[in-house]
């Protein structure tokens, strides 16, 4: 295996990108521990709750992270009117994160320690949103919400709404207070399709079973192991190919990005009428940030 590692000075909060040439492959691994636990901390966040958004941001940061425009953005939301989470959204944009959880605290408290995704959700839909600032292209996948995991989901959405065959792991661990995930994704891209139409992906091409086997193998344990590099990993699963092409991305942070100068542009496109209805009864618009759990008082 020929490969140039480049050792990072911490092992969390980062984003590995590989390409196995020889298999047609592509992948990307992440871990997330500090960066985390800032995101949870806004919202006190019960263990059900803060195990599926941890998953989540983990998720928006891989598949953000397949975004070639620097600029762009990747929205992933769950939805449903039927489960005790309400709703579930994440981005990634630039190497910054952020989540956030609207949930029903007396329908979770009914379905115990460790709710299923269906109990969760029951009949909800996963979007996945890329908006590219560069040419102003935005695209939109939206699938059910099913399978065992939001990773299951995520799965399902590349398959029918990209047809790329994609394979994706999640762990997420608390320890001693603190939140650890990490999460792998394989793609197969047959054939030097970038930049094609996909007419002949073929999801049993042996190639991408060979890769699916390898990354497969990948454990719980070894994704959320801060002792454990993403080089490391990377050897542990695909030691055995010819070449294997590693590239460290930059750090991930959390990143909300709410200003007073952001709200007081959207709110002044309403109406005069509109915006004194919005005053309370100091005459000041105040807007409440979900994601960073923060009010800003307008200046209008």
């Amino acid at each position: 295996m020929a490969v140039m590692l480049q050792q990072t000075e911490t092992y969390s909060n980062r984003i590995l990108s590989f390409v196995v040439p020889s298999r047609d492959a592509r992948g990307r691994l992440v871990r997330l521990d500090t960066v985390l636990d800032d995101i949870l901390a806004a919202h006190a966040y019960p263990p059900a709750i803060a195990h599926l958004l941890a998953e989540a941001l983990v998720l928006a940061a891989l598949l953000g992270s397949l975004l070639k425009d620097d600029a762009g953005q990747m929205t992933m939301q769950a939805q449903t009117e039927e489960g005790a989470v309400r709703l579930l959204v994440c981005d990634y944009k630039a190497g910054e994160l952020r989540g956030y959880a609207d949930f029903d605290p007396e329908r979770l408290a009914e379905l115990g320690a460790n709710p299923s995704l269906y109990a969760l959700f029951g009949r909800g839909y996963l979007a996945i949103t890329y908006d590219l600032a560069n040419n102003g292209g935005r695209y939109q996948g939206v699938v059910p919400l099913e399978g065992e995991s939001l990773a299951e989901a995520c799965q399902a959405y590349f398959a029918q709404s990209e047809q790329v065959p994609t394979l994706i792991r999640v762990g997420v661990t608390r320890n001693g207070g603190q939140c650890v995930a990490g999460g792998l994704l394989v793609q197969h891209l047959p054939d030097g399709e970038e930049g094609r139409e996909r007419l002949h992906v073929r999801f049993d091409d042996p190639e991408w079973e060979h890769v699916a086997v390898l990354a497969g193998s990948i454990r719980h344990d070894e994704l959320v192991d801060r002792g454990l590099t993403l080089e490391e990993i990377t050897w542990r699963l695909f030691h055995e190919e010819d070449r294997v092409m590693v590239e460290v991305r930059q750090e991930l942070a959390k990143g909300c990005r709410c200003t007073v100068s952001h709200f007081e542009s959207v709110i002044s496109r309403f109406s005069a009428e509109d915006q004194a209805q919005m005053r309370n009864d100091d005459g000041h618009v105040l807007v409440d940030c979900a994601f960073c759990s923060k009010v800003f008082q307008l200046n209008l």
